[in-house]
């Protein structure tokens, strides 16, 4: 079974008995035996082990994982090194050196967010290759919507970023009062110019963490990752 080595693994243990995720996981034994999934399924918990409940801070929501061969690895928004950063990556980037002034890194893998307590969640943890949204109905959106819903009744205060109408669809199972939800268009091309740049939500969040006693996020991403 799943183990995440932290203390999701409590709090998923019931989730995980449950029919739907025990339907899920034997519909994806059989499409990793099939078919060309991603990410690795060793890679499909990724944002959970490296993000625990307890240390996250920020939840940044993203919807499948990116459907290209080597891009996923378990990080919503975040490519391996090596791969080429995709066009919402890429928006990302550039809308936090408008507010931060910080550098564009030449990779996009987003480890070192995720291990100051970003957690990178797509809302389906899986997909075929080049078929984006083909695993959105098989489950994981009740085990992604309980992640979201714990982190959201929780009285310990988080920034969650809602980029897009998925995400945003996402807002009522934020339900604690103590939260900042920062809502705006998604980072893509088609739409990042209607609000998406400009947005100062870094900044926001980073400004609302120090208040709270949190601590803000070190956004600058080290040129070799987050091991130098």
């Amino acid at each position: 079974m799943v183990h995440l080595g932290n203390d999701w693994d409590q709090l998923l243990e019931e989730e995980f008995q449950q029919d739907y995720y025990q339907r899920l996981r034997k519909i994806l034994i059989q499409e990793y035996r099939t078919r060309e999934i991603y990410p690795d399924m060793y890679d499909l918990f990724e944002a959970l082990k490296r993000t625990s409940f307890a240390n996250t801070k920020v939840v940044i929501l993203g919807q499948d994982p990116y459907h290209g061969p080597g891009q996923a690895h378990g990080l919503a928004f975040s490519v391996q090194k090596g791969i080429p950063k995709p066009p919402s990556l890429v928006n990302i980037f550039e809308e936090l050196h408008r507010e931060l002034g910080t550098s564009i890194p030449e990779h996009g893998d987003l480890s070192y967010w995720a291990d100051q307590g970003v957690l990178l969640l797509n809302t389906s943890l899986s997909v075929r290759r080049g078929s984006p949204g083909s695993h959105s109905r098989l489950g994981w959106q009740e085990l992604t919507g309980k992640i979201i819903a714990l982190l959201g009744e929780s009285d310990v205060p988080r920034v969650f970023f809602l980029w897009g109408n998925h995400a945003r669809s996402k807002k009522n199972l934020i339900q604690h009062h103590v939260h900042l939800v920062l809502e705006g268009p998604h980072p893509s091309p088609l739409s990042a110019y209607r609000g998406f740049f400009g947005c100062n939500h870094f900044i926001k969040a980073n400004e609302f963490l120090e208040k709270t006693g949190r601590g803000a996020i070190d956004w600058q991403i080290p040129e070799g990752g987050k091991d130098e």
